[in-house]
């Protein structure tokens, strides 16, 4: 692979956040366009506004305007649950995601999630994971159960204690096959489905820096989804199916040396035709790019690359995982 410079395609990117802007530090909608889409303030607007921002450096530092910030995200809850909702994901993801959005701020909540009290006892944890998660819909479903670790630690509602109980329960329930994470009897779902949702897991992992059961498995997983990506739904847009598979990778090579050269070379190969692709977007026009939303997940997965790939993939201001800092995207 070739060295490929990206400042480009940052700088587009900062464009494309600039215009989201609704005129005050802070607020920002998700899309420019759309029927039946709110146009206006926007919860994954507001959060994925300061994630890109923070990943390509240009993150507020002056202390009136990140006060701005601030206000308008924790206005966005809903004061008698704690929760944050936007109809296009469930409330539980919702809520992680602006709280995790706060914490690039060094900030919190006003509210503790009240509503989501339920599940700071073992029995409520597992009841969520075992009856109220389905299985059979692992991607969608993940937000759930991956959401709801952030939620009740990002609001300081859980400690130590409820993380083993969780991750006690993920390491009891991780597929032998795949590496991924299963409850129930027979698998349904193809699997880049439990990839993308193993995803939500996995980076819940590292950033309580838990061990995988088997890393190598995942690596199988991940290579062999990288065999015909496209089939996955990889390389085709702006969105995050293509940051959950590199992460997957990345992060569990650095448990095991299994298969690491043709991860590596799988790696470059992948990397390749992603920025082929993000380069050849019509940033006009192109209906991901312009949602915010998504195109922090194509932030997310270059951050991960240019990670991974020391020298192959360069921007003046190195690109940083917001991963790397705390869970959620």
């Amino acid at each position: 692979m070739n060295r490929i410079n990206l400042d480009s395609f940052i700088a587009q990117t900062l464009q494309c956040v600039q215009k989201q802007n609704l005129g005050k530090p802070g607020e920002y909608a998700r899309w420019l366009w759309g029927e039946n889409r709110n146009l206006g303030l926007n919860e994954y607007g507001c959060a994925d506004a300061a994630n890109i921002l923070y990943s390509i450096g240009s993150f507020p530092s002056a202390p009136e305007e990140r006060a701005a910030w601030i206000q308008t995200l924790q206005s966005l809850q809903n004061a008698e649950t704690g929760l944050y909702s936007e109809p296009t994901h469930h409330t539980i993801h919702t809520t992680a995601h602006c709280t995790a959005a706060l914490e690039l701020f060094d900030a919190k909540p006003l509210y503790k999630c009240s509503a989501l009290e339920k599940y700071t006892t073992k029995a409520g944890l597992y009841e969520l994971l075992e009856k109220e998660v389905d299985w059979q819909n692992p991607w969608p479903q993940s937000h759930k159960g991956a959401g709801i670790l952030p939620c009740l630690t990002n609001t300081d509602m859980v400690g130590l204690e409820w993380k083993d109980w969780y991750f006690d329960w993920f390491s009891a329930h991780t597929d032998e096959e795949t590496g991924f994470f299963f409850f129930g009897e027979e698998k349904q779902a193809p699997l880049y489905q439990y990839m993308a949702g193993g995803f939500h897991y996995l980076f819940n992992h590292e950033a309580e820096h838990r061990p995988l059961k088997y890393p190598d498995k995942i690596i199988d997983s991940c290579l062999h989804l990288l065999i015909d990506p496209d089939k996955s739904g990889m390389l085709r847009h702006c969105g995050f199916i293509d940051v959950d598979v590199v992460y997957c990778l990345t992060r569990a090579m650095r448990q095991t040396p299994h298969k690491f050269y043709e991860a590596k070379a799988a790696l470059e190969d992948f990397a390749e035709k992603y920025i082929q692709m993000v380069l050849a977007i019509d940033y006009e026009r192109d209906e991901a790019f312009n949602d915010l939303h998504c195109l922090f997940g194509t932030i997310c997965c270059l951050a991960e690359l240019q990670s991974a790939l020391p020298g192959k993939i360069i921007t003046s201001k190195p690109l940083k995982l917001v991963l790397d800092r705390r869970p959620f995207i």
